[in-house]
């Protein structure tokens, strides 16, 4: 039977293979949030980009 990992497990197997596993957060342009996945821009108030749905991961 298989068991369920949980994403510090995988977070885990990434890094010690070299990958990146931070959450990427909104990058800034122009006094606005930008989306690291697809460059939409929002307003600073914005939790979740409106264009692609992204949303930075809880932590």
């Amino acid at each position: 039977m298989a068991t369920v990992s949980n994403e510090t497990d995988i977070d885990d197997f990434l890094s010690g293979r070299g990958h990146e596993t931070d959450s990427p957060g909104w990058e800034e342009s122009y006094n606005k949030k930008q989306c690291p996945d697809c460059g939409g821009l929002h307003e600073t108030d914005a939790s979740t980009c409106s264009v692609c749905g992204w949303s930075p991961r809880a932590d």
